[in-house]
């Protein structure tokens, strides 16, 4: 080693120097994520000791949480896949999105995901409301005797319930008078005539109907029309 390289070597490095501001930017960064991961856990922590509850409890059966951002909304769904829940989200991301626990005994309808979806509230009873009713619309409709249906004035029938409309039996303009030049002023078995030929249309005598003409006359006729054309 030369002279020159062992004085560099023994020489210290330059004291690194960093200004006020660079040095407090930095520390209020790492107190920020120190403060973020103390948040994180305390979260999880939460929500851990909420699905506990959820679990042993038997007469729950799902959960549902506030709206929360991405990162709160991961958690839940972690912490809920590894104690065996099912875990949905409804509502827009960023503005309503919330998520809800079932327990896997106790999956949701498609009519309560669909409800969720819609931002609407779900009524387990609703379901059963509405085909108890279906049942007794169609009771009512199949159950109608002949004795119920009435008769108007004009004699039209209707079920009980409706309001008959009130119509004019005289139509405004007769069909027969509206049509006459087509139909013609004789109508039913009056105008059911027997169907006769005219004889002076269509009539030829048998005679000239046949072709007189022999095989050898008739090929001849055939080959001269042939001729001419050409």
């Amino acid at each position: 080693m030369d002279l020159l390289g062992s004085i560099l070597n023994s020489m210290d490095a330059p004291p690194v120097t960093e200004n006020k501001e660079a040095r407090d930017k930095k520390h209020k960064m790492l107190k920020l994520q120190k403060d973020e991961r103390k948040k994180v856990a305390e979260f999880r922590a939460k929500v851990e000791k909420e699905i506990n509850e959820l679990i042993e409890d038997p007469k729950r059966k799902r959960h549902k949480y506030p709206p929360m951002n991405k990162i709160q909304r991961s958690i839940i769904h972690d912490v809920a896949e590894v104690a065996g829940l099912t875990t949905f989200s409804f509502g827009e991301d960023e503005v309503d999105r919330y998520v809800m626990l079932f327990k896997k005994e106790f999956p949701p309808s498609d009519e309560e995901l669909d409800a969720y979806r819609n931002r609407l509230e779900y009524d387990p009873e609703a379901p059963s409301k509405t085909k108890n009713a279906d049942t007794t619309l169609e009771t009512t409709a199949s159950g109608s005797s002949e004795e119920t249906i009435k008769e108007d004035s004009a004699g039209a029938k209707y079920w009980p319930g409706m309001n008959p409309l009130k119509q004019d039996s005289t139509p405004a303009t007769f069909y027969k008078d509206k049509y006459k030049h087509l139909l013609g002023s004789e109508s039913g078995k009056a105008a059911a005539k027997a169907t006769k030929s005219n004889i002076s249309y269509g009539v030829v005598p048998s005679e000239n109907k046949r072709d007189l003409r022999s095989i050898e006359e008739t090929l001849n006729d055939i080959k001269r029309k042939k001729q001419k054309k050409t």
